[in-house]
């Protein structure tokens, strides 16, 4: 199964999409006692932006995604850094059964999810997930902000207008970031077993450069809505009559981090386990 995410959006997807903050990693660690010896999967994995530096803290990590060219660019990404426990597997969060089937009785400590789970049957998955993590792992749900043309600044406003206009329809997804999303996403964890479900955000700010605004919008553009190379300067020259005079745009970066434990069994009677949720939709054409 492909998303569209082929070719060079692949390609525009590794070079521009930005990573985590090592304060994800930190609270991935905290959240769930990870050790060197540990497993972790990355469901949608992309190009591994998640999925190195988790490979950098745990004995293994399994990149999972249906694209072949984001696992192709990945593992070239983890050559070039000479990452070698990172195995990356074709394939989609319908196959985690299987994928679990295939580990055995070393449970993964971790599944984590950046910025993809908009795309997966979630509460399906959660499911699954329950019975294949260990005790004390759990599931990490990652946003990576919200799309550049869904935040709160003029020139947001202004790419989203001119976005608009070239596609010809109107951009409402929250691709998975927005408040709403995670209300959904921690009541299905809860649903499905989870305990101790909280939401962390970590803010910062970046500066983007036009190059970089443009290529990360084209990370998103499905492969056959992409501009053709020939006309991406004219679609580049679009946006940038539409945007202000300024050199560089300033993203408020919001990370969201949603994280559910597994649980140790009850012992004796009348112990349970309580669940506590700390938390704070529609299709477009560019789609993170």
């Amino acid at each position: 199964m492909s998303l569209g995410f082929g070719g060079d959006v692949a390609e525009f997807y590794a070079e521009y999409r930005r990573g985590y903050p090592p304060e994800v990693i930190e609270v991935l660690r905290e959240t769930f006692a990870l050790t060197p010896d540990d497993t972790a999967l990355d469901i949608g994995c992309g190009t591994g932006q998640l999925t190195l530096p988790l490979a950098a803290r745990l004995g293994h990590v399994v990149g999972l995604d249906p694209e072949p060219d984001m696992l192709r660019l990945a593992r070239r990404t983890a050559e070039r850094h000479g990452v070698a426990n990172a195995l990356w597997v074709l394939g989609a969060d319908t196959d985690v059964p299987a994928l679990g089937a295939l580990l055995g009785p070393r449970r993964p400590a971790l599944a984590a999810i950046g910025q993809a789970l908009h795309w997966m049957r979630h509460e399906q998955l959660f499911a699954v997930l329950s019975a294949l993590l260990r005790t004390g792992g759990g599931v990490a749900v990652v946003a990576n902000g919200a799309p550049a043309w869904q935040q709160d600044s003029a020139w947001s406003r202004a790419l989203r207008g001119a976005l608009e206009e070239h596609f010809g329809t109107e951009l409402k997804d929250s691709c998975g970031t927005a408040a709403r999303d995670r209300e959904r996403y921690a009541a299905a964890l809860a649903a499905a077993g989870f305990t101790d479900v909280r939401h962390t955000e970590i803010r910062y700010a970046e500066t983007l450069t036009f190059d970089r605004l443009v290529g990360g919008v084209c990370s998103t553009v499905p492969e056959d809505l992409l501009p053709a190379p020939e006309d991406r300067p004219a679609s580049a020259g679009h946006i940038r009559r539409a945007l202000p005079p300024a050199a560089t745009f300033t993203e408020d970066v919001r990370v969201s981090v949603l994280t559910g434990r597994i649980a140790a069994p009850a012992t004796g009677t009348g112990a349970g386990t309580g669940t506590g949720t700390g938390t704070d939709g529609d299709t477009a054409a560019p789609r993170p």
